[in-house]
């Protein structure tokens, strides 16, 4: 391929991830540092094109187990396969397939965006015919087309992670691991690097598996898988999650909340009445406001609809609100990588 030619990558959409084989396997994984387990037999697979993200607070067991899928840390026991090559057993085969970005920056801030991709390519490996055109397709892939040649010091945070992103994409790997890609960015930055990691999803094919404590950030994820104290306690898509906890619910106040409870169980309702009103369950809660105003036959002060949220998931799942700092995960992901490397 000449140089400055785009390098193609294979289209894949989120209906055909669905019927794609998988690109990660796992199965009863665990790790354990003297006597406390870490991740503690915890299986799922990743279909090639999906967005898979690991929901918990820090201490959860994200980054031990992404650190063992990346080859980073060796399991205690279980096995693991990413893109078609064992963990323990091919190593340097999985680092060849796969892309990713730590939770601190990695990249060289007194080079230009365009040198801290080359050196990546140099260290990967990147057929010298192919580095141009590879450059230029990240580039416009996460939008820094026109920073190509600008300093990293001179970024903002969401550029410098959009950079990472990039260069994690360079060599083409089957898949690319976040974790917690966006942590310490505002909302606004968070939900335009999402922009591109769907992007980068619909336009190159790449399976995107992601850690996060942030509920709207797994909300973007094909499938959430709910770790906590190690363990995986739920996995299904963010839809079928917040369905199997619950139905809707419409709280209602009234002039005569005694009369409107007599009125809504006379029509069929499941309710409940309290100090604060009554709470009516209902499948759509926004549907169902105008027939049951109709139905109380009192004045009403107030309504609230409420849909169960990941939040109430992990709530229902865990006995708690998803905790934003606890010790057992302190150490980081790019901190245990130097370790491993001076064993």
């Amino acid at each position: 391929m000449a140089a400055g030619t785009a390098t193609k990558f294979p289209p894949q959409g989120i209906a055909a991830a669905a019927m794609a084989p998988n690109v990660i396997e796992v199965d009863r994984l665990s790790k354990r540092f003297g006597d406390f387990s870490a991740v503690e037999e915890v299986s799922f697979a990743v279909r090639e094109g999906e967005v898979f993200a690991f929901l918990g607070p820090n201490g959860a067991g994200k980054s031990t187990t992404i650190n063992m899928l990346c080859t980073l840390s060796r399991p205690s026991s279980g096995a693991v396969r990413v893109a078609g090559f064992d963990v323990v057993a091919r190593p340097k085969a999985v680092r060849r397939h796969i892309g990713l970005v730590f939770q601190e920056t990695t990249l060289d801030d007194q080079l230009t965006a365009q040198e801290n991709l080359r050196f990546h390519a140099v260290l990967y490996r990147v057929p010298r015919d192919q580095v141009d055109g590879r450059i230029a397709r990240v580039l416009d892939l996460v939008e820094l087309s026109d920073r190509r040649y600008d300093l990293v010091s001179e970024f903002s945070g969401g550029m410098a992670r959009r950079l990472e992103i990039a260069r994690a994409l360079l060599h083409v790997p089957k898949v690319l691991f976040l974790d917690e890609p966006t942590i310490g960015l505002d909302p606004q930055t968070r939900a335009l690097m999402w922009e591109d990691v769907l992007r980068l999803r619909e336009e190159a094919g790449v399976t995107v598996f992601l850690t996060t404590h942030y509920m709207d950030e797994a909300e973007y994820a094909d499938r959430i898988a709910i770790i906590d104290h190690g363990k995986i306690v739920a996995l299904d898509t963010p839809m079928a999650l917040k369905a199997a906890i619950g139905a809707d619910t419409v709280d209602l106040q009234t002039a005569d909340d005694a009369a409107a409870v007599a009125a809504l169980g006379r029509e069929g309702y499941r309710l409940e009445s309290g100090a604060d009103g009554v709470r009516v369950f209902v499948a759509d809660g926004e549907a169902a406001v105008a027939p049951l105003i109709a139905s109380v036959g009192v004045p009403v002060r107030h309504v609230h609809v409420h849909r169960p949220t990941l939040d109430d998931v992990f709530l229902h799942f865990t006995g708690r609100e998803i905790r934003e700092t606890t010790q057992g995960e302190g150490v980081s992901m790019r901190a245990r990588a130097m370790h491993s490397r001076r064993r």
